[in-house]
């Protein structure tokens, strides 16, 4: 799947896909319906995005390889989401913390960053055609533009509190 992005297809793959995609069906629910939606635009607009590219999958049966391998940042989302629990537990000063905020480095380059560079890679060859890639490649192009304002947001609340912006929504972790 890694190699044959727009073909390779398993049945493991395409469940996991449409898995995914009734998760961001979820969770955007979710987020309207308890009125979340001012405090969290962010991961609305990240979840359309995502189901978009998931459909893709789920209706045409192609590029089911690039829809698995963009979960893989689901793996950096343990990390992050430990962070945010500590976080919200004012628990910044333990070594826990400390220690999680590099291995945050070390999961955001590997499983966020790496696979989105590989991913945009691959589509900008469908930069000039007026195909399912290049609605797939803005949609990349629209999620590297997010994932490296959070990175930079991870970046600067970690390693530079001084020049992060002050909390102005105290609920919101998304701004840290």
């Amino acid at each position: 799947m890694l190699v044959e992005i727009e073909t390779a297809w398993s049945l493991s793959g395409y469940l996991l896909v449409c898995f995914s995609a009734g998760y961001f069906i979820h969770d955007t629910v979710d987020i309207v319906l308890s009125k979340q939606t001012r405090a969290s635009w962010e991961y609305l607009v990240h979840h359309v995005m995502a189901m978009g590219a998931f459909f893709s999958g789920i209706f045409w049966k192609s590029f089911v390889g690039g829809g698995v391998l963009t979960l893989l940042v689901e793996v950096s989302n343990i990390f992050l989401t430990l962070r945010m629990m500590m976080k919200i537990n004012n628990a910044q000063h333990l070594l826990l913390y400390r220690i999680n905020k590099y291995v945050n480095l070390v999961m955001y380059f590997l499983f966020r960053l790496a696979p989105q560079v590989y991913l945009t890679k691959f589509f900008l060859q469908y930069a000039g055609e007026r195909t399912l890639g290049t609605f797939l490649l803005v949609i990349l192009l629209m999620l590297d533009l997010m994932i490296l304002i959070y990175f930079s947001r991870l970046l600067r609340s970690d390693f530079c509190p001084e020049r992060a912006p002050s909390r102005q929504h105290k609920d919101k972790f998304l701004t840290e």
